[in-house]
């Protein structure tokens, strides 16, 4: 489930929500019970590695835009 960050503007706290993305715009009540909020667009941070494939052994298998079969 999303989870989305909203900011009380009568007391100026943040807070978080989890909730479907089809309630993502529905009101949301800050935790001190003020019904003014509003929805942070928040960045979205993506960890990680990536490898690439190990070398299938195939002679001329270079991968390539056709395969490695059919480029001279």
């Amino acid at each position: 489930m999303p989870r989305y960050e909203y900011r009380c503007r009568p007391c100026g706290s943040t807070f978080e929500l989890n909730r479907p993305m089809a309630e993502s715009s529905a009101p949301a009540v800050c935790p001190e019970g003020h019904e003014d909020t509003v929805k942070l667009l928040s960045t979205v941070a993506v960890g990680g590695t990536a490898t690439a494939p190990a070398p299938s052994g195939r002679a001329g298998g270079g991968g390539g835009c056709c395969g490695g079969g059919c480029c001279g």
